[in-house]
Formats: structure tokens, sequence, C-alpha cells
């Protein structure tokens, strides 16, 4: 699967499940996301995207979101976008 670098993991709240990002490309509700790091390696369908607890359907370099993550992520992982 073809892949693009969109950001890292800024925090990761594991009592909510929820993996903060900063951005360095597009990213939208709907997309496919790849977190990969040092023990992260997963992908899943961003479900919702929140910036400062506003809903928002996309969102672009220099922003920082939260999304809501089935596993568990870290911090310094790298956010992909699979591309299609």
């Amino acid at each position: 699967m073809p892949e693009q670098e969109i950001g890292r993991v800024s925090h990761y709240f594991n009592h909510i499940n929820v993996a903060a990002l900063e951005l360095t490309g597009e990213l939208a509700v709907g997309d496919t996301i790849h977190i990969k790091g040092h023990t992260s390696d997963f992908t899943e369908i961003v479900d919702s995207m929140q910036i400062e607890h506003d809903s928002v359907e996309k969102a672009g370099p220099g922003d920082s979101v939260g999304i809501k993550v089935e596993e568990r992520a870290h911090e310094h992982d790298i956010v992909y976008k699979v591309t299609e």
C-alpha cells in the first residue's frame, strides 16, 4: 500500500484512547492512516477528529488534532496516510 507521511504522535491519552497528532500534511475523516513506531504498527480509519474539543472534518499542516484509536500509540510515532 502506498503511504505518505503526514505527521507524528505528540501525546497519547490512554484513559480515553486518543492520540494527539501534529500534522505536516492533510488528513480528513474517512482517511486510512498507518501509525508506526518502535512498538506501534497498526492501520485504522479515522472515524472522528477534533481540534481543541471541536469536531472537524479535515485538517492540514500545522494543525494539532486528536483522533480516537483502537490500539496504543506512543509519542514520536510516525503517522502515514494510506494512499490508494
